[in-house]
């Protein structure tokens, strides 16, 4: 009995033995490089077994980012930002290097250009670019009761002003076609409203756009304040009626040519005169001037063009006409153009005596067969260092014509329908549009009368194409 105790306390020390050993043994402790391995796996492995078509939650999002945040140094964080410092830095000097590169373009492009326009060389070319304009678009002015016999266009095309046989003067606004300004004149006007009391022949307008000159029938030149039309001075001292007026460009020196057959030259600015050139054999009809300190006259029947040089006082006597030189205008400082009464239109340039191209009879004929006459040039144009002319007849047409081949060769445009006399023509200075004076009769005299003509102002606008306008520099002639 004793000895089946003791199997059975045996038996029972062997059990727990069995159970210690199974369950209470010590695991063996691995080392912290294997350990932080085996985590890193593991987390692989739930990462492959989680779903990709479950979306990453915010929390998760900013969790990844403040951990690759926290991978960065302060050492990599300041390379980084030292590097997109520089990166701006360089952009900016890059634009910086463009702008001024394309600001010195345009300087020197300028520069360019006023030396080319100074040396009479700049002939922008702007004709291949024109378009027929479209006669719906032709605005007329209605003001003068009698033929409108010159006109002017302001420096900055927001104004046109008009005189006519009336003895008026009216000051239009371009875009709207109203009229701004009246200045009445006639027998009745009186000393205090300073209007003309003749036929005004000629008009100019200062470059600054401050002032208005006009000349009339008899022998007075009033000079006006362009912006609100009022009278500022009175120069007499020609002895016949001015048919001429320019300002020299850039200044307020003006130049007067009248039928008496002289020249004279006038400082608006100090209300004075200055000098007085003689030279021509008959009236003169026409005088135009650009910057230089000279202008271009035409001797009607003397069958002369001139280009006085005032500082020495002298005189270029220019021949190529057969009839009576009526209208003159330059295109550049070296070229100009002509019109007379035997129809004929004449490109010169100042270092050749003779016309550069001579086209005759450039309105056609008119009268009955075996009695044809040529129709007169009565008025030209020039678009100012271009290659575009207009000339004006009673022919029912403006003319618009190209200057190519160095000034050489004068090609037709187009032609635009008006009727009347087409006694004066302006380009805008932008070129945007061209403007004429129409009227019943011609602005000298009154040999014919178109009864269906309509004594206005019409306003042509030129329309180019979409490319874009060259400049090129023309050779000396």
């Amino acid at each position: 009995m004793a000895a089946g105790a003791m199997n059975r306390k045996k038996q029972k020390r062997d059990v727990s033995a069995a159970t210690a050993g199974g369950t209470g043994r010590k695991r063996r402790k691995l080392p912290l490089a294997e350990e932080k391995s085996w985590q890193k796996a593991g987390a692989k492995l739930n990462e492959e077994i989680s779903s990709d078509s479950e979306p990453d939650s915010p929390a998760k999002k900013k969790n990844n980012e403040a951990e690759e945040e926290i991978d960065e140094t302060p050492q990599e964080k300041k390379l980084r930002l030292a590097k997109l410092y520089l990166e701006q830095l360089r952009q900016q000097e890059e634009e910086k290097a463009e702008e001024e590169a394309l600001e010195r373009d345009l300087i020197a492009g300028r520069l360019k250009e006023d030396v080319l326009e100074q040396k009479g060389k700049l002939q922008r070319q702007i004709a291949k670019s024109l378009q027929l304009p479209d006669i719906a678009d032709i605005r007329v002015l209605r003001g003068h009761r009698l033929p409108i016999t010159c006109l002017v266009v302001s420096p900055d095309d927001k104004y046109v002003f008009s005189a006519a046989k009336d003895c008026s003067i009216i000051k239009w606004d371009v875009e709207s076609g109203k009229k701004l300004h009246v200045i009445h004149g006639g027998k009745k006007v009186t000393e205090e409203s300073h209007g003309h009391t003749a036929h005004i022949l000629s008009m100019a307008i200062s470059s600054d756009g401050k002032y208005l000159a006009t000349g009339d029938k008899n022998k007075l030149i009033m000079i006006w304040e362009a912006a609100t039309c009022q009278h500022l001075y009175k120069f007499t001292g020609h002895r016949d009626a001015v048919s001429g007026l320019s300002f020299r460009k850039g200044t307020h020196q003006l130049y007067s040519a009248s039928h008496d057959r002289s020249v004279k030259v006038w400082n608006v600015a100090e209300n004075a005169y200055v000098e007085t050139l003689f030279g021509h054999q008959d009236v003169i009809t026409g005088l135009d001037s650009l910057s230089r300190e000279c202008c271009v006259t035409s001797g009607g029947r003397d069958g002369t063009v001139r280009v006085w040089k005032i500082p020495e006082e002298s005189q270029l006597v220019f021949y190529g006409h057969q009839g009576s030189i009526d209208c003159i205008q330059l295109i550049n400082e070296e070229h100009m153009v002509t019109g007379a009464d035997d129809g004929s239109v004449a490109l010169w340039g100042l270092s050749k005596k003779k016309p550069l191209t001579k086209l005759r009879q450039a309105h056609g004929f008119q009268g009955a067969q075996g009695l044809e006459q040529p129709y007169w040039i009565t008025s030209v144009a020039a678009l100012m260092n271009s290659d575009i002319v207009a000339t004006g007849s009673h022919s029912t047409s403006v003319k618009l014509w190209k200057c190519g081949g160095g000034f050489r060769k004068l090609e037709p445009l187009f032609d635009i329908p008006l009727v009347g006399f087409v006694n004066s023509l302006k380009f805008s200075n932008t070129g945007n549009f061209l403007v004429a004076g129409i009227g019943q009769e011609h602005r000298l005299g009154r040999w014919w009368r178109i009864k269906e003509a309509k004594n206005s102002i019409c306003i042509i606008p030129l329309k180019k194409a979409a490319a874009g306008n060259t400049e090129i520099p023309t050779e000396g002639s």
